[in-house]
């Protein structure tokens, strides 16, 4: 596992229970992509091979837009190693979880 992310996607909606219906479709597909990944309360943290993970950020903005979200602001934050491995969710944050 050479790269994490961390992604928020902001659907702009004119109430809070669509920002939630969009966010929740997104945080459905990459659930589905089968990859390691933790929801917090702002963004989703998500851990794989790079390409793949670059394919999925992709992917969150259209599936967004599918969800009914006309304009999104997404925001990624990008960990990779090209030679080796990043940390992982669990070494990041499971002493905090206790």
């Amino acid at each position: 596992m050479n790269a994490s992310v961390s992604i928020q996607v902001v659907p702009k909606c004119t109430t809070d229970e669509e920002v939630i219906r969009i966010v929740d479709a997104v945080i459905d597909y990459i659930s589905s992509t089968g990859l390691t990944y933790y929801v917090g309360p702002t963004e989703t943290a998500i851990e794989g091979d790079y390409d793949r993970l670059m394919d999925v950020v992709k992917e969150c903005n259209k599936v967004a837009a599918r969800a009914g979200a006309e304009c999104i602001s997404t925001y990624v934050k990008i960990n990779y190693r090209p030679e080796g491995d990043v940390l992982t969710i669990d070494e990041k944050v499971t002493k905090h979880h206790k």
